[in-house]
């Protein structure tokens, strides 16, 4: 189990210059954006432009924070996504356009080397205990909103814990969101 504090995760520039992600987790611990077997992390969007292409990734993306961001991903007619809108799932190695629905967005990304890892992202409504399972690999948890009680841990918003197996998670002190993601060989 490891505990990632929104204040201390590493911070990298965007692959296309335009911006900053704080990196949660990768592996292997350490690999950079062309070596990374799966990475989670949280990026501020302030402006509409391009996304990064990672070429044989799967790539699902949810919003934290802010009014939300319109993505258009390949041909595909745009998607509109909320703090509130189910994660999005597309092809990294497509083209992807995104635009703001109105100021700066935090969003969570999930990214897997295609054929390697696979993973699933769920938002969970946490008003009572909520389990997520990695049986075979490893899940994160990251706090949207509230407080969460998670392996005995306290998290805030933006704050993550990492583990293997099953954990519950429930509300610390009224309602309370989180981000469930689970990441897996292929």
């Amino acid at each position: 189990m490891r505990i990632v504090r929104a204040a201390e995760g590493r911070r990298t520039p965007w692959k296309n210059g335009g911006g900053e992600t704080m990196e949660i987790a990768v592996h292997p611990p350490g690999a950079g954006l062309d070596a990374f077997e799966w990475r989670v992390s949280m990026a501020l969007v302030a402006a509409d432009g391009p996304f990064s292409n990672f070429p044989k990734v799967d790539r699902t993306l949810a919003v934290l924070t802010g009014d939300g961001l319109e993505l258009a991903v390949g041909g595909d007619a745009p998607v509109r996504l909320t703090a509130a809108s189910p994660p999005f799932g597309f092809a990294a190695d497509a083209p992807c356009t995104g635009r703001l629905l109105g100021g700066r967005v935090t969003d969570l990304n999930v990214m897997t080397r295609r054929g390697r890892f696979i993973h699933s992202m769920r938002r969970m409504n946490v008003a009572r205990p909520a389990t997520l399972d990695a049986e075979s690999g490893t899940a994160v948890v990251v706090c949207r909103k509230g407080s969460l009680l998670a392996g005995g841990v306290v998290l805030g918003p933006g704050d993550a814990i990492l583990f293997e197996g099953t954990m519950e998670i429930a509300a610390h002190d009224g309602a309370a969101e989180a981000i469930g993601v689970v990441i897996q060989p292929s």
